[in-house]
């Protein structure tokens, strides 16, 4: 870093003017972030991709009639067979929702075991929500044994709402308690804890007014980008936090003056940090490319969170740690000791010689295994998840799609919507195609017509997206677009798999860039790169495996290992970018192999701190109802514990280690004339 910023970051007056530049941030951020609610969107049209088929039948649905609305279906269903006085409680709850509009039914089954109504619902956000309750409080008066749900893409848009509804105040009161509890574990005290909590604390308030802003630009911001927006600025700034902190304890047992222990500790941590977060922000900001409007948001409300929590480790967190005594590491108090030396003892001590006696066999062997896990991948099922399979439990609009599915054409209620120029052969192109079942319509307006082709399988079925396929080659010789749910799901489905092969090879070579230009050097980004993307397929091994056998999961979702990559090499290249600028830094002293050992003595706890921070804090996912949710809290937990424990620990150490010097090629330290050619057995790490 700058060494004229580090003056004016550290020294004694202007630590004050840090810290009021911080509380206008707050007051600002603050006051645009609790609007973000407002803005947040979850629609299909806003995740959709622009050019997706399905969105053009949302687009086509306003020339033809203004679509302005949704369906909400109430299934009954009495197994013995419905009674007379359930079909009165049927008519009743129709003659008390007509307000609604022309509510259609009840229509009976023809095994006389079910019934449904069909209603209307006019206007569309809150409105919807609001009818949907009224509609719940409306037919759960029925006579005793008669099941009764609320259903359609109406009932399940608002048991959606209400999961991501409850995503930031659950997830952020989680994430806190979780992020407490791994301080005073790591610190073992009962002060130090409040400082990077308060930093990584305003980084989130900060970063949420950032987010409203880009969202009234027109960025489209998704309940799930704001719920993962907590983890990632708590998770990651916790982690840039423990990296200075330690530095800085180390500056102050070398130092009197705690200012330029400060300044140097942030001159030989800050690249390590700024090179840490400039990766997850490039490599979130790929995301950009992505045609998923949702994962294309993701990508600048993940990198503002990133850029937010390194701002504030970097300024606010120094500037805290400067104003407050070094009685604040009570009780383990850093005291000036001109002769001190970090390093030579403990566990990672330990480990280091470890390391160095045996590093061929060590990377071989954890090569080895991470290859073994990867063969898991067989078992990791990816594509479409029905509606039921997203939910860890069965909310009321999923077990009335199974209710509408056992008795009726399981697509009754969410049809497939055909939209095309007024044609003479449209309304036979579609009821000839091989699983409809019924055509309603037609809808004309503006040279368009409209029909809804009821699906004879349940829409979120396989067979549905197959149905819309064979609809679509049925229609399109006609001019004509298919949309609705279950057209909506193949087209997200698709582009997801789309964005996967895009963005992967985009952030790999971004990432490798940054560490080339970090390192100076080719051969170490190579081998960092390698390992991670190793890891990552390890830990998408050992979920196939897990979800499969051990949860009973459906499957997982086509975007679920492109979110799972970003996350992983993004995050995981972190601890990988910790150690080897601190072994780049030891080398130049001690030569390649003696600075790969002592890197990994001084960096180990710390490093390993952090990991479990953040993978601790990626598992508070877990706590909330959403299937897709608790399947990257486990991913990112297992997989950064995975690269913190292993591959840093272990893999990339002893590789460094066997290459020796020649790690560092093209770059100039590959040929420092150190002491590489001593016996390994008797390294010394210190």
């Amino acid at each position: 870093m700058n060494r004229r910023l580090l003056r004016l970051l550290t020294s004694r007056r202007t630590k004050w003017l840090v810290l009021g530049v911080w509380l206008v941030l707050l007051m600002a951020g603050g006051t645009l972030g609790g609007r973000l609610q407002s803005v947040t969107q979850n629609t299909a049209e806003a995740y959709l991709p622009g050019s997706a088929e399905a969105t053009q039948v949302i687009r086509l649905q306003d020339k033809v009639h203004k679509e302005d609305g949704m369906l909400a279906v109430v299934s009954y269903e009495r197994r013995s067979g419905i009674t007379p006085a359930d079909r009165a409680n049927a008519r009743q709850a129709a003659a008390n929702l007509a307000h609604f509009g022309a509510v259609t039914g009840p229509l009976t089954a023809r095994d006389g075991q079910a019934m449904q109504l069909l209603v209307p619902i006019a206007g569309e956000g809150d409105a919807v929500l609001k009818a949907v309750d009224t509609i719940r409080h409306t037919v759960e008066r029925a006579p005793p044994g008669l099941d009764v749900r609320v259903t359609g893409p109406a009932g399940g848009l608002s048991d959606a709402v209400k999961v991501f509804g409850s995503i930031d105040g659950t997830l952020l009161m989680v994430t806190l308690a979780v992020v407490v509890l791994m301080l005073l574990l790591t610190y073992r005290s009962p002060f130090l804890w409040i400082v990077p909590l308060v930093a990584a604390g305003s980084a989130y308030t900060l970063s949420q007014g950032v987010v409203y802003l880009l969202a009234r630009a027109g960025l489209t911001v998704s309940g799930q980008s704001t719920g993962i927006l907590a983890v990632l600025v708590f998770g990651a700034g916790t982690d840039y936090a423990l990296l200075i902190i330690a530095r800085y304890r180390e500056e102050l047992h070398r130092h009197e003056d705690k200012h330029e222990a400060m300044r140097l500790a942030l001159r030989r941590a800050g690249p390590a940090v700024l090179a840490s977060g400039a990766t997850v922000t490039v490599g979130l900001l790929c995301l950009l490319v992505a045609e998923l409007n949702s994962t294309s948001g993701l990508g600048p409300v993940g990198a503002a969170g990133i850029v937010c929590a390194l701002a504030a480790m970097t300024t606010l967190l120094p500037a805290l740690l400067l104003v407050l005594p070094r009685g604040v590491f009570w009780p383990a108090v850093p005291r000036f000791d001109s002769a001190y030396e970090e390093g030579g003892r403990g566990l990672w001590a330990a480990v280091a010689r470890f390391v160095g006696e045996r590093q061929r066999v060590i990377w071989i062997g954890t090569a080895v295994l991470l290859g073994a896990l990867t063969l898991g991948l067989m078992s990791l099922k990816v594509g479409p998840v029905s509606n039921a399979g997203q939910f860890v439990g069965t909310p009321d609009s999923v077990a009335g799609e199974r209710v509408i599915a056992r008795h009726f054409a399981a697509g009754t209620g969410d049809p497939a919507v055909v939209i095309a120029p007024t044609s003479p052969g449209l309304h036979d192109a579609i009821a000839n195609t091989r699983g409809v079942a019924q055509v309603g319509g037609p809808i004309t307006g503006s040279g368009y017509t409209q029909y809804e082709a009821t699906l004879a399988d349940p829409p979120d079925s396989p067979a549905a997206r197959d149905t819309v396929d064979r609809l679509r080659a049925a229609v399109h010789p006609l001019g004509g677009r298919v949309g609705g749910t279950t057209a909506i799901n193949v087209d997200t489905q698709r582009a997801a798999v789309h964005d996967g092969k895009v963005i992967i090879p985009l952030v790999l070579g971004v990432v490798f860039v940054i560490l080339v230009l970090l390192l100076r050097a080719v051969v170490a980004p190579l081998l960092l790169i390698g390992t991670v993307v190793l890891s990552f397929a390890a830990s998408l091994g050992v979920c196939g495996l897990v979800f499969t056998h051990v949860f009973g999961f459906e499957g997982v979702d086509s975007g679920f290992p492109l979110q799972i990559f970003i996350f992983l090499v993004a995050l995981g290249v972190d601890y990988n970018i910790f150690l080897l600028t601190r072994v780049r830094e030891e080398a130049r002293r001690l030569g390649t192999r003696r600075g790969v050992l002592r890197g990994l003595t001084v960096t180990g706890g710390v490093i390993t701190s952090a990991g479990v921070v953040l993978a601790a804090t990626f598992a508070a996912l877990a706590t909330l109802p959403l299937t897709g949710l608790v399947e990257m809290a486990f991913a990112v937990a297992f997989g950064v514990l995975l690269d913190t424990l292993v591959v840093r620990s272990l893999l990339v150490p002893a590789l460094a280690c066997d290459i020796g010097a020649g790690l560092w090629w093209p770059g100039r330290l590959r040929t420092a004339p150190r002491r590489e050619s001593e016996p390994r057995a008797r390294a010394s790490v210190g």
